[in-house]
Order: C-alpha cells, then structure tokens, then sequence
C-alpha cells in the first residue's frame, strides 16, 4: 500500500477531489505509475494556498505525519488557466525540504483541456517534455471521460 497526500491549486480551494478521487481508485494519469494491484489510500488533501503557495511550506509535514510516502501535485496545476509558474520550485522544495517524492499529477488531462493548451504557446513542447510526459502518454478515451 501506498499512502498518498494531495495538493491542489489555491484557486479551486472548493474542489471536492472527484477527478483526483476516482483517477486514484482506477490507477490513471499521475496515478498509472502505481501497479494496478497495489492499494493507495488518501492520507492528506489541501490546496496550496493561493499564490504564491504558502501552504507548500506546511501542509507537507502534516501529510507526512499522516503517513504520506508521496505528494501529487494535482493536474489542476498544470491544465488550469494559466497553468501555475511555481509547480517546478513546489516539486523541488518539498523533496529538498521533506525529502518526499512529488509527482505532478493526479488525474488525467481532460481532452477538452489538453486541445486548448496545444494550442497555447507557452504550452510547448519543453515544458510539457520536462513536466508532464507521464500524463501526456495516457489514451485519449481515457482523457475524454475527465472531460
């Protein structure tokens, strides 16, 4: 079992977690890294704080102290207009800071979201290689159902 902590964007601070819920439970997008069989469970889902992150310095350690193995920065970060500057310093601080792995990513792309950003510039192809490349590998059908 892997026990698991989530934090979201500050600005859907009313985000009940369905789509990184239900991408957990079926093991897609940022959570296809984990063998099928295996179980995750939910141990902390926050948001971080609004801009510029706030919470990113805290709410780590109460994830951890609830047992979290790893952190998903959720798909929010990414796909939301405009997706968030920080998402590489957050990775970088909480692995230094708590020594935690951070995966960017809950669940996958919504296709209606990925077409759009395709088309966007500072969506390129450098950023997406560097960031997303594990949630850009997901099908398409399956994409479409987070739409």
């Amino acid at each position: 079992m892997t026990k698991i902590g989530i934090i979201i964007c500050g600005r859907y601070i009313n985000c009940g977690g369905g789509k990184c819920l239900k991408s957990m439970k079926e093991h897609v997008g940022g959570f296809a890294r984990y063998p099928e069989d295996e179980e995750l469970e939910l141990v902390g889902f926050a948001n971080c704080g609004g801009c510029p992150g706030g919470n990113i310095e805290y709410v780590p350690e109460e994830m951890i102290k609830n047992g979290a193995e790893v952190i998903h920065l959720s798909t929010g970060l990414v796909v939301g207009y405009p997706p968030c500057p920080r998402i590489k310093q957050f990775k970088e601080y909480i692995e230094t800071r708590y020594k935690i792995p951070v995966v960017i990513g809950t669940h996958p792309i919504p296709l209606k979201y990925y077409n759009t950003h395709n088309e966007l510039s500072f969506w390129n192809s450098s950023f997406r290689e560097k960031i997303i490349p594990h949630l850009l590998n997901e099908d398409k059908s399956i994409m479409e159902l987070y739409n």
